[in-house]
């Protein structure tokens, strides 16, 4: 019995030391810089007096669940890891167009790059949105992996570009890496109240950083203007969520008005900023990464279209797809899915390869669907 007692004691004792051991492992990790940093000082005051700010976090202006009612985040971390499907990443390369962003002719032009970033020139303003170059959309390293062909753009390709607008601080938004390779090539960084911590502490001097509220703007060069708007979902880069602004933007500059959406799930809001802005040209919203499980803050096949009618717009463009995984679904799901059901809606759609020039003065380009060409896993 004793003996038995002893070796109980043994391995109690290695068990305890080996969760130790990856618990100041992992704080350990934490401190390195891609996590950011906490907002504190004046930046933390500002962040205490917005009307979105409540117990030391931000909340959406509706009730948003983290998951929806029935479901559990253990089995969603369960069919993440060992429920997805074949053709959840493609088995064929991603097309892309390269085009020389550093000498484009006059004009007003959009390129997207692969899920949520893409680069924007019009009325003389070059913006730089959401960029992520690294190949990876996660903490750690090889684990969120960008699909076969979507790295055909780096920070060495963007020109200085006027503006970096940030949507929110998820990884798959902002990335460490490009961000630190982007420095040098920015004149002003725009982004979420709190958002500007993680850049101050990557080295980016606070006079070059703007960090906006919901239903503010600011006046940018050339006669444009930025708003500041809702959206639904949420934020954080390590332990602690809510703790930094999740934005859209509205962009209007002399000859349009371009909606930025960021994440989100559908909500009301999309209705009072069509009312506000009036008709809008292009509205660039999120089409991917969804599950019935955490619809709240993501849009279900068929929202964005919803969303796009409500804001006005002429043109939609769906970015977050196309380039990584974050969800169960097939990784063209959205897109075919977006492509069938605006039967209902008929939106002229915009869905460029990566690296194909969008020209925003020619509402009339076409688009082809070039996900159909992209190799899929036959499923017996």
């Amino acid at each position: 019995m004793k003996k038995a007692l002893r070796l109980f004691t043994r391995m109690m004792i290695l068990l305890v030391s080996i969760v130790l051991i990856m618990v100041v492992a992992a704080l350990i990790f934490m401190q390195h810089p891609k996590f950011g940093a906490a907002p504190k000082g004046k930046r933390l005051e500002r962040m205490q007096a917005s009307r979105h700010y409540k117990d030391g976090a931000f909340v959406n202006r509706s009730h948003t669940p983290a998951l929806t009612e029935g479901h559990s985040m253990t089995k969603v971390m369960f069919n993440f890891f060992f429920g997805k499907g074949p053709n959840t990443t493609p088995q064929g390369a991603i097309p892309s167009v390269r085009t020389d962003l550093k000498n484009l002719p006059a004009g007003d032009w959009l390129f997207w790059f692969g899920h949520s970033s893409y680069f924007i020139q019009t009325d003389g303003l070059k913006i730089l949105v959401d960029p992520v170059f690294s190949g990876n959309a996660s903490p750690m390293p090889g684990t969120t992996r960008s699909f076969k062909g979507t790295d055909v753009y780096a920070a060495a390709d963007m020109p200085f570009v006027d503006y970096l607008l940030i949507s929110h601080d998820h990884y798959d938004h902002l990335d460490y890496e490009t961000i630190l390779e982007l420095k040098g090539k920015v004149g002003k960084v725009i982004c979420g109240l709190g958002v500007g911590a993680h850049l101050e502490r990557w080295g980016f001097v606070p006079e070059s950083i703007i960090e906006m509220d919901w239903d503010t703007d600011v006046a940018l060069a050339n006669g444009s203007k930025l708003f500041g708007h809702t959206t639904r979902h949420f934020s954080g880069r390590g332990l602690k969520r809510n703790g930094t602004l999740w934005m859209s933007y509205l962009l209007q500059t002399p000859t349009r008005k371009i909606y930025i959406g960021g994440d989100g799930g559908y909500d009301g809001h999309f209705k009072n900023i069509g009312a506000q802005h009036g008709t809008i040209d292009l509205a660039i919203l999120e089409n991917g990464q969804y599950n019935e499980a955490w619809k709240a803050i993501h849009f279900l096949p068929g929202e964005n279209l919803q969303a796009a009618k409500e804001l006005n717009a002429k043109r939609l463009m769906p970015v977050h797809s196309g380039k990584f995984s974050l969800a169960l679904h097939d990784w063209d799901e959205p897109l075919k899915e977006m492509a069938r059901l605006n039967d209902q809606f008929g939106l002229p759609l915009v869905t460029p390869k990566i690296g194909e020039a969008v020209n925003l003065n020619d509402t009339a380009q076409q688009f082809s669907q070039w996900w159909k060409n992209v190799g899929r896993q036959v499923q017996p």
